[in-house]
């Protein structure tokens, strides 16, 4: 059988925590630099790194989004294709079980050969 969907769902879950984990650094970042007791230029300074540290932080956040919603579009169609596969397979063994279907070669069980066949 192709694609465990349950391995990639649990890379998803994992992909959309880590974006969740790194916003929440980011914000920490923010508000842990603006409640340092320290002022003037080069604390002015260092807080404006420290924001434009959080948005690239951000960036990379979305960017596991962005990767989570990908793969969680792949295990959808892997889990549609296992379906299709598996009702042609009980389909086929039904034909042949009624003698509706003969002289017929059965891909492997799961084997996506299944999907090219017409029944």
């Amino acid at each position: 059988m192709y694609g465990d969907t349950e391995v990639i769902r649990h890379r998803v879950d994992r992909l959309r925590e880590q974006a969740g984990d790194i916003r929440a650094s980011a914000d920490q970042l923010v508000a842990r630099s603006e409640s340092v007791a320290w002022s003037g230029r080069a604390a002015d300074a260092m807080r404006s790194r420290i924001k434009e540290r959080a948005v690239s932080l951000r960036g990379v956040a979305e960017r596991h989004e962005t990767a989570a919603d990908a793969l969680e579009r792949h295990l959808l169609e892997v889990d549609r294709l296992k379906e299709t596969i598996d009702a042609k397979e009980k389909r086929a063994a039904a034909l042949v079980a009624d003698g509706t279907l003969t002289d017929f070669t059965a891909p492997e069980p799961g084997h996506a050969a299944w999907l090219e066949v017409e029944l």
